[in-house]
């Protein structure tokens, strides 16, 4: 389990599609990420959020983490766009005793969006994301969301799209920094919201 608090920008330094570490030939990807984590903290098998996808650390050196990634994964994320040099969103599991800053994020990806404006207001910049209809239920105000792996508030919700105010220190620490209009990003929704629609159905 995660808490949607980026504890580091990683940065992609390889890419293999078409194959995976143990296997070989494959349908999948070996992806490989700069970090500024303590490797020697970080045992082979071990979870690590990435922009939002809990991955299984397969490798490492000093300086990088790699991962398996599969086909499923790639097909039901953003991973498949994901070139050398990019940045993604780090986040090691949450410990038990651990402060709970975000909410709980399962590190599953529900679906991916996209960043269809964004305008600059003080002290923040706001980001208006696609609301696939699928996922307009469990979306609202002042509710939770994960985007990229970050714990964000939903400001507003509009017919077909919702907003987000990302300030300064966000987009520093986080691959929001570099966000575009067209970009596209993993959404996971707020897990209460999930198990609360869920007992709706049966009540």
């Amino acid at each position: 389990m995660f808490t949607g608090i980026v504890t580091d920008k990683g940065r992609i330094t390889a890419v293999q599609r078409g194959q995976n570490a143990d296997q070989g030939a494959g349908q999948g990807m070996v992806l490989e990420l700069a970090t500024s984590y303590d490797t020697a903290s970080i045992d082979i098998g071990a979870s690590v959020a990435c922009s939002g996808v809990c991955l299984t650390v397969v490798g490492k050196t000093a300086e990088t983490i790699t991962f398996d990634v599969s086909q499923e994964t790639v097909s039901k994320t953003t991973l498949g766009d994901w070139v050398t040099g990019d940045f993604v969103n780090l986040e090691r599991p949450l410990k038990v005793g651990d402060e709970l800053g975000g909410h709980i994020v399962s590190g599953h990806v529900d679906g991916v969006v996209e960043v269809l404006a964004t305008e600059d207001e003080t002290n923040s910049r706001r980001f208006k994301i696609s609301l696939p209809r699928e996922f307009a239920p469990y979306i609202a105000p002042k509710g939770s969301v994960t985007l990229d792996g970050v714990s964000l508030t939903v400001n507003g919700v509009g017919d077909g799209y919702f907003d987000v105010n990302i300030v300064p220190h966000t987009r520093q620490v986080t691959s929001f920094g570099e966000k575009a209009v067209g970009d596209r990003i993993n959404l996971e929704i707020d897990v209460l919201a999930r198990y609360l629609d869920r007992l709706n159905q049966f009540s």
